[in-house]
């Protein structure tokens, strides 16, 4: 007899693993999963039939499916939808890429974004999920946390994405008590080379599951971008605590 159990926990690692991996075989996901190929093709059939995946000549994507429950998520998200103005505004204002982060875990996952208006911009996609501790989105949300949660969230030892990650743990705790100082936190390389990053946490909740993000490209950083990126976040996040105040 099928173990319901074993068969729903098989479907959810099978969905986070084509959007973690991408595009992928049979074999390459009986690898991944080590989940024998004959239960892992009928599970893969029943999935595309109800239009969660689908088959693209040898290889297995999500399906249109997976994308109407991520909108539903969002729209029914009261965060995403009160900062959609106030991202607007920013992205707007700065012409940089803009994010809403949410920390989940070890990792932070972009919620919602604005696209720069230069070609040389951040890479970046709704539903990516980039380790906390190598992002200023992560930092700000990591420093708004006592050192004891955050040394169980994190995982040992520290990634390193770039070489200019923090990956010595105590250098991380002495970020973030620097930014417990400051207000705000700063990526300068630590995600992505040549991109540096200033973030604000949304305080809805206690402690913050959200920070929002201006990503500006190195060679348009001047001496004064940090801080007025900075204050513009301030102001943003100010707006948005006055906001939900009316809801």
């Amino acid at each position: 007899m099928t173990n319901p159990v074993k068969s729903a926990d098989r479907t959810l690692d099978i969905l986070e693993t084509l959007a973690a991996a991408g595009p992928s075989t049979l074999a390459e996901l009986t690898r991944l999963l080590d989940i024998p190929k004959s239960s892992l093709h009928g599970i893969l059939r029943t999935m595309a039939a109800r239009g969660w995946i689908e088959a693209e000549e040898t290889r297995f994507r999500l399906g249109l499916r997976a994308l109407q429950v991520g909108a539903a998520y969002l729209d029914a998200d009261d965060t995403v939808g009160l900062l959609s103005g106030i991202l607007d505004e920013l992205a707007a204002r700065f012409g940089e890429t803009t994010h809403l982060g949410r920390l989940d875990g070890p990792d932070i996952t972009y919620v919602a974004k604005r696209e720069s208006v230069h070609p040389l911009r951040l890479y970046s996609a709704i539903g990516r999920r980039l380790p906390a501790h190598a992002t200023a989105l992560g930092k700000a949300l990591l420093a708004a946390r006592p050192p004891s949660e955050v040394d169980a969230l994190l995982p040992d030892p520290l990634p390193a994405l770039t070489p200019h990650t923090i990956v010595d743990r105590a250098a991380l705790h002495a970020e973030l008590a620097a930014i417990r100082e400051r207000g705000y936190a700063v990526d300068r390389e630590e995600n992505t080379e040549g991109i540096v990053c200033v973030a604000r946490t949304v305080p809805a909740r206690d402690p913050a599951a959200d920070a929002i993000s201006l990503s500006i490209p190195r060679t348009r950083v001047g001496p004064s971008t940090i801080d007025e990126v900075a204050a513009a976040l301030s102001a943003a996040v100010e707006k948005a605590a006055s906001a939900r105040r009316f809801l």
